[in-house]
């Protein structure tokens, strides 16, 4: 049997052979140095979200708002490119029969497709921070941040904070991936995949905001974009990140349980 190591590999390599890996990562590079860019042609600062009133004063307010603009649509689209077609292109190619019934058992190709889109999206995540921080360094420098709380840390420490943040992010688009895998194993169709996957995230975004539901909001998965701000905060907020660990592990564990058990039934004959 061939290992699950190399079967992760060739899932790699595939995806660096498609067109919309690469869209992905166009985006996450895109967005930052367009959004630095634009601040560095014109005067005031987005200071009605948080950390917007801080870009001019020190590059590393830069990441922490391109977190807040990437969590509405731009990452859940991100990983959705991926995640959405990683089953459905098989079906779409016809090679989906051919890797089935090679030596190389159904669990080990589905976990290798997990670990694949989950490898994307956390790459083009690190991306985005890497890029928005080069771009913000240039334009305001390597300073001190200061948090939500109103305090100044070091520049050395908020840089680590915002790694540790940008982990802390990560947790939701693990909960978007597995939906846009499950959506991919059941509907064999890549568009429908990744449209309904951001169709999803953007409606529960909305359930967030509609009048008498607030009771909901702390247990919806937007919400969860939001975990890593505890972090900025003087002394540090916790609870919303074991919150996030725990509401996104309820929407990605069914999902990626049921994707699993569809793709272990799956009809090699017919593809």
């Amino acid at each position: 049997m061939v290992g699950l190591r190399t079967v992760y590999a060739w899932e790699i390599r595939k995806l660096l052979r498609q067109k919309r890996t690469y869209i992905g990562v166009a985006l996450a590079i895109g967005f930052p140095a367009l959004f630095v860019i634009a601040l560095s042609l014109q005067t005031g600062e987005p200071d009605d979200i948080a950390f917007g009133r801080y870009v001019r004063e020190s590059g590393l307010a830069i990441p922490p708002v391109m977190l807040i603009f990437g969590s509405i649509w731009l990452f859940p689209l991100i990983t959705s490119l991926v995640a959405g077609d990683i089953v459905a292109a098989e079906d779409h190619n016809g090679t989906l029969k051919t890797i089935l019934t090679r030596s190389v058992g159904r669990g080990r190709v589905f976990t290798a497709k997990v670990l694949a889109a989950l490898t994307y999206a956390l790459f083009a995540l690190f991306l985005m921070g890497i890029v928005a921080l080069i771009g913000g360094v240039l334009m305001s420098g390597f300073h001190p941040l200061t948090t939500l709380s109103g305090t100044t840390v070091s520049s050395k420490k908020a840089l680590l904070l915002l790694v540790v943040c940008f982990g802390i992010y990560f947790l939701p688009l693990i909960a978007v991936a597995s939906i846009a895998l499950l959506l991919s194993t059941l509907t064999h169709n890549s568009a429908g995949s990744v449209v309904g996957a951001l169709a999803i995230s953007i409606l529960l975004q909305l359930v967030a905001i509609l009048p008498g539901l607030e009771s909901l909001q702390p247990y919806l998965l937007p919400n969860q974009f939001n975990a890593w701000q505890g972090l900025l905060r003087t002394p540090a907020d916790w609870a919303p990140v074991i919150r996030a660990a725990w509401v996104c592990a309820l929407y990605a564990a069914p999902c990626l349980a049921w994707a699993a058990w569809s793709f272990s039934r799956r009809d090699v004959t017919g593809g």
